[in-house]
């Protein structure tokens, strides 16, 4: 029997997400498969990818053959440079933690209150526009105090 480690697609129309699958070759794609061995979700930022490094090893050391995709999700992990014995890769890019938003909500109705000191915020881009204002009037003023120095130079000599 020729096994295959594949992907098996779940999901909805738009959003696709995939179990990485042991399956008999001869089974359809979102068929009955033999065990599964991770998840992949494509439409996450970063993709995530989970695999079950330990069963991924004794698939294929018994032979199976994982498909195109699988194989190229796997070297991301470094399953198929650890089976192959090559240079680990690079590691994965991580997701950034997620702020605790009923920690920010707490802090914001305190502030609101007045309890506590509100946290600092970054300008707004309005004061960006008034920046630029200042700085076309510096020139204009600019041209005005060299003719008036140029005036009073002249009476003195």
């Amino acid at each position: 029997m020729a096994v295959k480690i594949r992907l098996l697609r779940m999901g909805k129309i738009r959003n696709p997400q995939y179990r990485i699958v042991v399956a008999d070759s001869r089974t359809k794609r979102d068929g009955r498969a033999i065990e599964f061995v991770g998840i992949y979700q494509p439409k996450e930022d970063p993709s995530v990818i989970e695999v079950k490094s330990e069963r991924v090893q004794y698939w294929l050391s018994v032979g199976a053959q994982p498909s195109e995709a699988v194989q190229r999700l796997l070297e991301l992990t470094g399953d198929w440079q650890k089976f192959k014995g090559l240079p680990a890769p690079p590691p994965l890019k991580v997701a950034p933690e997620r702020v605790n938003r009923q920690a920010a909500y707490e802090a914001e109705a305190k502030a609101a209150a007045g309890l506590t000191d509100a946290p600092a915020k970054p300008a707004k881009k309005a004061d960006k526009p008034a920046e630029k204002a200042d700085k076309a009037e510096k020139p204009a003023e600019a041209p005005q105090a060299a003719e008036q120095a140029g005036a009073g130079a002249g009476e003195q000599a």
